[in-house]
């Protein structure tokens, strides 16, 4: 005879009576909660970067600068936060430090002043906000945030964004904040040498961030301060979604850095994306391959790219990278040249100087 569903109830209930309390006890322990997971990787621009051009010093102090934006976004991943609080922590730590080419030490325009630019992307329902040709905002990545969070458009530039963030509390700050003598210097040699600005800086200065944090969601940060001597406001890739910033729950979040109109052109961080989507391939072979595709192009720089799965990779073809990553496992580095660490693809580019250098001009106090 088939026993009821309630005969059968009963009969285990009433084994369950008859075990050992100890017995009981482990048939009702809750499962163990796995543990949570996290990943971010982060950049400060790429580019000739060798021991050679580099002091002991000045690698201390990058290194040491890199290890404070990252421990920035640790620390927020550690607590639960968002990969979004996370990638704008990391990124307002870099626009602050004049090591890097993002807010506080922005390369010059050819009239010398400051021209910055960033973006910020949300993987998990993907919105985005990017700005562009600011002189005022202290952290362009919080208003670039504030775009995305309190606006109704995802790009906004110039005397506008300013405006936008005036209404919006975003801290202004005096141009003069942006100064530093090092990028000063390198503009007046640009145009004393004729030189190109990469020939003047020997690295493209950008900073990003990318993660995922312990709820599986994705998100990507950009700032920059341009190319050294650009001119007619010109806008490179960093705050073009899709092109320097980009982020998909569904693929990964990247940012980049380097030779803005080939990015550009390429669409770097969305192709990367959208290979990883719909071909399978993993987070380095996709940034591997959009790299090289991008070099052949004439492109120059790299990218840093962080998978669902906690994937943290780099992919550049320029002798180095100021760069580090971390993880929920217990990883934790930082790296410089193209052999101290991740990343990199062979062989590098060799990079050649274009164009023809316009005629000087006379050059503005950064200070008036």
């Amino acid at each position: 005879m088939i026993a009821s569903p309630l005969r059968r109830l009963l009969t285990g209930f009433a084994l369950t009576l008859s075990l050992p309390v100890a017995a009981q006890e482990a048939v009702q322990e809750p499962l163990a909660t796995p543990p949570a997971h996290w990943s971010i990787a982060i950049h400060g621009g790429a580019g000739t970067i060798t021991r050679e051009a580099m002091t002991p010093e000045k690698e201390a102090e990058y290194r040491a600068a890199l290890d404070r934006g990252l421990a920035a976004g640790i620390a927020v991943l550690e607590k639960g936060g968002t990969a979004l609080d996370a990638v704008q922590a990391v990124v307002v730590t870099l626009e602050d430090d004049p090591h890097f080419n993002a807010g506080r030490g922005a390369v010059f325009t050819w009239e010398g002043k400051n021209s910055l630019d960033a973006a910020i992307m949300d993987g998990r329902t993907r919105k985005a906000g990017a700005v562009a040709s600011l002189s005022r905002i202290k952290n362009p990545i919080k208003l670039a945030r504030a775009v995305m969070d309190k606006g109704p458009h995802v790009f906004l530039i110039g005397a506008g964004a300013e405006e936008f963030a005036r209404e919006h509390g975003v801290e202004e700050t005096d141009p003069s904040w942006f100064f530093t003598q090092e990028r000063w210097d390198q503009l007046q040699r640009l145009k004393e040498r004729k030189l190109t600005a990469y020939e003047v800086d020997h690295k493209y200065g950008t900073v990003g961030a990318v993660a995922v944090d312990q709820q599986g969601h994705l998100a990507a940060a950009t700032s920059t301060g341009g190319l050294t001597g650009k001119r007619w406001d010109r806008i490179g890739d960093a705050p073009v979604i899709g092109a320097g910033t980009y982020a998909d729950d569904r693929a990964c979040a990247v940012s980049a850095t380097g030779t803005g109109e080939f990015f550009i052109r390429e669409g770097v961080a969305h192709e990367i994306c959208a290979r990883m989507r719909l071909t399978g391939e993993s987070a380095q072979v996709a940034a591997d391959t959009v790299m090289l595709e991008t070099g052949e192009m004439g492109g120059d720089g790299g990218v840093i790219v962080v998978s669902p799965d906690g994937q943290a990779v780099f992919s550049f073809n320029t002798p180095g990278m100021y760069r580090g990553r971390a993880n929920s496992e217990g990883l934790k580095e930082v790296a410089i040249y193209r052999d101290d660490g991740p990343g990199g693809i062979a062989p590098p580019k060799v990079i050649e100087p274009e164009g023809t250098p316009v005629a000087a001009e006379p050059n503005a106090d950064p200070k008036h």
